[in-house]
């Protein structure tokens, strides 16, 4: 293995582009991939971690959109499905099929023959799909699979399979999958400005943020690129501005929240969608491990997407709507183990509807100086977003498109599902269960990677936090392999511990700042510099998931 796959500001001007996509979340995965995979030469330069945005700040869902039919959203539903299907096959160690009940009660917005309307109209723009056929069922039926549901007044409700995602881990995949390819990708790289010649970009003045800045200041560049493609998110507008000062605005920002509790106070056994007993609201409990997660709010946003936070009035919403689902459960803020946050960037429209019914489809638009834009649009669709934006870079070009295998090549860690025949040797080096559970859910079969390393060094067997299942060996794959370059990166969107553990993971910040500096060599300086980073940054902001961007 190399020390690191991380490239540097200056691979990048070295390059003579096609393309430089800025922006590292979902999105820009998905057109770095795509592009890569039709042979353009292709960079991507994310100022924080790739997925440190929205795309590892989700519901963590791949789902067609089951809510969106109520707005007759038919063409986003039947895309969404589409994609679901498609993602199950490249991804089934990331992207896996969870069964989920929808309850109804008396007087709800949504009654049980308009939800089994509803979910027949789904199977069919499923087209069959991968998932199981939904059923409906009487008030016995529905507490038979879910006992610990209200029973006041439930009338019967819906069994339906949607899918269930790791959003960020879903980012590095798509990365790498397209390094694989060709591509280069920079994170901690900051867009200083935009490069005119003759009134066209023809590229970005780029400054790396990972390093330490030495007496003549951090390493900077000009990357040239035959098209920028702007893929920034919540942060589209803002880039916008680089290009054209005067751009209105294309986006409508939203914040949506989540909590996370212990499973065993809700004791429900498959995720569920329910209406808020708060404001009729479509929300869901959705199972992770030994936790639950409770979603989301959906609210208007202003401010920096960066500094997006669970408000307290957000919380005692998702712990009212939780409670009047699960009256047993006495929910109280202490029982809120962690929270997350983010910022959706809805295509701007109507400004007097709810937030709840604006839009979840995209936009693709080109700037007077030739960027394109693709904003809007939800995870799920994120490869035939890429693939739309793609075409219009061949347009650009000058070139006729080219055709690439993206609905078939598995992403990296994909390429099987059958996980037994690798992870013996894992057993037999004596890894605890829980803990090959955790590398075949998070690695896929790069968790064989990750076993050889414990191989070669039994030390790292140890795991990073006594009350999560990951090892030390994941800590050196993700730094060699996944371009972890700060605490956070590891301990929030690599290995979750920030959300998997009550203390966030602060208690592995110091094992994994030490075995990060073992890689990277870091003086000890630097190590304690970045266990302190995360320590105090996460301590301050517990409700980020990460400690917050310089």
């Amino acid at each position: 293995m190399t020390a690191s796959v991380r490239a540097r500001v200056s691979d990048l001007a070295a390059r003579e582009l096609d393309l430089l996509v800025i922006g590292g979340g979902i999105t820009g995965a998905g057109v770095l991939r795509d592009a890569a995979m039709r042979g353009l030469k292709v960079a991507l330069v994310e100022r924080a971690d790739f997925g440190a945005g929205t795309s590892s700040r989700s519901s963590r869902l791949i789902h067609g959109g089951l809510r969106y039919l109520e707005h007759r959203q038919w063409r986003l539903v039947f895309e969404a499905l589409h994609e679901r299907a498609i993602l199950l096959r490249l991804a089934p160690h990331l992207v896996r099929s969870l069964a989920f009940v929808f309850p109804v009660y008396r007087g709800d917005r949504v009654p049980r023959w308009k939800l089994a309307l509803g979910l027949a109209l789904y199977r069919v723009l499923a087209a069959g799909g991968n998932v199981p056929r939904p059923r409906i069922f009487g008030k016995a039926g529905m507490l038979s699979l879910e006992p610990n549901l209200r029973v006041r007044g439930l009338t019967g409700g819906g069994l339906y399979h949607d899918a269930q995602c790791d959003d960020a881990r879903l980012v590095i995949a798509t990365i790498r999958s397209a390094t694989r390819h060709g591509a280069l990708a920079l994170n901690y790289a900051s867009v200083r400005g935009l490069v005119t010649e003759a009134g066209r970009l023809v590229g970005a003045d780029v400054e790396d943020l990972a390093g330490e800045a030495g007496e003549g200041g951090r390493e900077t560049a000009v990357i040239k690129a035959s098209v920028i493609v702007n893929a920034t998110g919540p942060w589209t507008d803002q880039v916008r501005r680089l290009e054209d000062p005067t751009a209105s605005p294309l986006l409508r920002l939203t914040s949506g929240g989540h909590i996370v509790v212990r499973r065993s106070r809700l004791g429900h056994t498959r995720g569920i969608t329910f209406t808020s007993p708060v404001d009729g609201r479509v929300m869901f409990v959705l199972p992770m491990g030994d936790f639950s997660y409770v979603g989301t709010t959906d609210r208007d946003f202003e401010g920096d997407p960066a500094e997006v936070r669970l408000t307290d009035a957000d919380r005692q919403y998702l712990l009212r709507s939780v409670n009047g689902l699960f009256p047993h459960a006495h929910l109280s803020e202490e029982d809120v183990v962690s929270t997350w946050a983010g910022v959706r960037p809805l295509l701007a429209a109507d400004p007097t509807a709810h937030p709840d019914a604006v839009s979840r489809e995209h936009r693709i638009v080109r700037g007077p100086l030739g960027m394109v834009t693709v904003t809007g649009g939800k995870l799920t669709t994120f490869r035939r977003m890429a693939g739309e934006v793609v075409d219009q870079v061949f347009r650009h070009l000058g070139i006729e498109p080219r055709v690439a295998a993206t609905e078939t090549e598995p992403l990296v860690g994909g390429e099987s599902a059958a996980w037994g025949s690798f992870l013996q040797g894992g057993v037999d080096l004596g890894i605890p269960a829980a803990t090959i559970d955790h590398l075949v859910h998070h690695f896929g079969t790069e968790a064989a990677a990750i076993i050889n390393l414990v191989r070669t060094d039994r030390q790292l067997m140890h795991r990073i936090h006594p009350d999560h299942p990951a090892m030390a060996a994941e800590v050196v794959h993700v730094v060699r392999r996944e371009m972890a370059v700060r605490v956070a990166d590891v301990l929030s969107r690599r290995l979750h511990l920030t959300t998997e553990t009550a203390d966030g993971g602060r208690a592995a910040a110091r094992p994994v700042a030490e075995l990060m500096g073992r890689e990277a060599g870091w003086s000890a300086d630097r190590v304690e510099q970045e266990a302190l980073r995360f320590e105090t940054g996460d301590a301050a902001a517990k409700n980020s998931l990460e400690s917050p961007p310089p």
